[in-house]
């Protein structure tokens, strides 16, 4: 942990003790009675990386033989984010948390990422209640709303909130007819019905205090009076702070730290309050519990099998940190759009770099590793676009930059640059696709997952475009990639790079872009004789054998047709190549490598195969 927020956690920390009047604690007495809370939250089941689960689950344990009045909360985003989860669709955290002896959990966007049925499926499997007071369908709650747990003579009220961006940030079809009602509502018909009730009252929250998300903890308790504690999830924050009367605790994120609440109860009233922050160092000496561990053990025993299988090599690290492939270009994330392209025969591929979820290291690559980067078993699907959409979604995504945004672009076939200084909307300029300026009103074949295709992500410019086809999971196609390559030679090649967007000699940005864009003047027609030449896939796939003989018939003419070929020379495919590269490297389009090869599918060319390359 940095210095910066060791100093504000503590100073957090001391005024969180401060707020309520200081009393002794005792587990029960006259002092009042002690209720400890134990939470966590934003797992994405990273089962043994931080703290782990069986570490967790001694730890609680610890707490428990100290204070009998402990509970243990989750606040979301748990069932789902790696390989362990995503092979058994979330049972296997089920039968961890089971395990560990948690009291309840709050189901955060990430736990409807099988679908909300396997989510209803999951709940039936748990051993305690998943709660979503605000989750409905045809108006009726389809999660349990609340509990009320008896703690050392006290009642302590808990309901669930789950953020209403899970609309978008799961695949849209998972919560098809699912209403996400305003947390505020809910919270408050929740306090309404409760706070009478109970001594103690408990949001378990998946809302985060992120200030970009429209609906948060602090909203929450900023407008709804009542509420003692937000345990709170989503925004992968260290919070620990008091909005008016209510206390908002939140962990990080990865169980890198978990957090401790302690609450004193003097005749039904909360009258003292504290927390802590426990990072993962500072358990390290602690022994894993063997039930748990045990669990873990089972579930990796059955999966590894299947898991350990070798589909390649890479001669480099691939990135797919959440700070690269959410804000920048990505070797990762590059071999994924070139996988999307492969497998389709898209002009370009286009896939969110918050669907990456963790890198590959050098050296062997296992079917295990494949599922890690990419948990959420999205498909792979073509839609048509026009340019202007293109062009569109390059902005939404690049948006926020330079921030980290689960919308980030990761392309293939396309580049494009930044201008950081450009408000959202602008950013984004020198738009190509496969090397040419993008026409806005051409027609491109364009690869992305399914979720992106239904508009997730808020990638809305593409959710009324039709399906035009169907391929296998991203996790196959990229696996199919790999092993179609052998050995992988990836690394950041300009596809997306940083720089400001050109001014002209009057000091217009417009005009100079557009320029740049080969578009003429903004709102102009570019000249026939200056417009791009450009084949489709289709064209080139369909050139045949007289392809070659077309290029060398072909007239010179006012500088549009290229001079007949003289001869040809030969490429040799490296691991890596794209002949978009092969190309560029010899002044042609992959276009027209394509049509002189006579190749079937120009976006999947192989290590040591023969390129021909036309000289002029």
């Amino acid at each position: 942990m940095k210095g910066s927020k060791i100093s504000f956690l503590l100073s957090m920390l001391f005024m969180v003790t401060l707020l309520v009047p200081a009393v002794a604690f005792g587990a029960d007495g006259e002092d009042g009675t002690k209720i400890t809370i134990v939470h966590i939250n934003d797992v994405h089941s990273r089962v043994e990386s931080g703290i782990g689960y069986a570490k967790l689950a001694a730890f609680v344990d610890q707490q428990r033989a100290a204070n009998p009045n402990t509970l243990v909360l989750d606040a979301g985003d748990t069932l789902h984010g790696q390989t362990i989860a995503t092979l058994v669709r979330g049972e296997s955290i089920v039968r961890m948390l089971n395990a560990v002896g948690l009291d309840a959990m709050a189901a955060g966007n990430h736990d409807f990422n099988f679908g909300t049925e396997r989510l209803l499926e999951l709940a039936d499997m748990a051993e305690f209640p998943i709660l979503g007071a605000n989750v409905e369908k045809d108006g009726e709650a389809i999660l349990q709303d609340h509990l009320i747990k008896e703690v050392g003579g006290v009642k302590v009220g808990i309901f669930g909130l789950a953020t209403p961006e899970t609309a978008y940030k799961t695949h849209p079809n998972n919560v098809e007819g699912i209403t996400f009602v305003d947390p505020v509502v809910s919270a408050q018909a929740q306090v309404d019905q409760l706070r009478d009730q109970v001594d103690i009252l408990i949001a378990l929250a998946h809302l985060g205090t992120d200030a970009s998300s429209v609906d948060t903890s602090t909203k929450v308790a900023e407008q709804v009076a009542g509420i003692d504690l937000i345990v709170d999830g989503h925004s992968h924050e260290e919070v620990s702070t008091y909005v008016g009367e209510t206390l908002i605790v939140q962990t990080g994120e990865y169980l890198n730290n978990v957090g401790l609440v302690q609450l004193t109860v003097q005749e039904g009233v909360l009258v003292h309050a504290t927390t802590e922050l426990i990072a993962a160092e500072e358990l390290e000496a602690l022994e894993p519990d063997a039930e748990v561990q045990a669990v873990i053990d089972e579930i990796k025993a059955e999966q590894n099998t299947v898991l350990e299988e070798v589909v390649g090599a890479s001669q480099t690290a691939l990135d797919g940190e959440r700070e690269t492939v959410r804000a920048g270009e990505s070797n990762l994330g590059n071999l994924i759009a070139d996988a999307m392209l492969a497998v389709t025969g898209a002009d370009a591929a286009l896939t969110n770099g918050g669907g990456i979820r963790a890198s590959i290291g050098e050296g062997e690559i296992t079917k295990g590793d494949v599922i890690t980067v990419l948990p959420f078993g999205n498909y792979v699907v073509t839609i048509e676009v026009t340019g202007e959409e293109i062009v569109q979604a390059l902005q939404h995504g690049a948006g926020d930059y330079p921030e980290p945004k689960g919308a980030f672009p990761q392309v293939g076939g396309i580049s494009f640059s930044v201008d950081a200084a450009k408000p959202n909307g602008e950013k984004v300029h020198n738009v190509k696709v496969n090397g040419n300026p993008v026409q806005l009103d051409q027609t491109y074949v364009l690869a992305t997952n399914d979720f992106l295709a239904a508009g997730g992500d808020e990638y809305t410019m593409f959710s009324d475009n039709e399906v035009t086809g169907h391929y296998q999971a991203l996790d196959e196609a990229l696996i199919e990639y790999i092993q179609t390559i052998g050995e992988v030679a990836y690394a950041p090649e300009g596809r997306i790079t940083e720089e400001a967007v050109p001014v002209d000699a009057n000091g217009d940005s417009a005009a100079a872009e557009a320029a740049e864009a080969g578009a003429g003047e903004a709102g102009q027609e570019v000249p026939a004789a200056e417009a791009v030449q450009e084949t489709s896939v289709d064209e080139a796939a369909n050139a045949g054998a007289a392809s070659s003989e077309a290029i060398e018939q072909a007239p010179a003419a006012s500088g549009n047709v290229p001079a007949p070929v003289q001869e040809a020379k030969v490429h040799t495919v490296k691991p890596g190549d794209t002949l978009s590269h092969i190309g560029v490297a010899h002044g042609l389009s992959w276009q027209e490598l394509a049509a002189f090869n006579n190749l079937a599918n120009p976006h999947l060319i192989f290590p040591n195969q023969q390129i021909r390359i036309p000289v002029r």
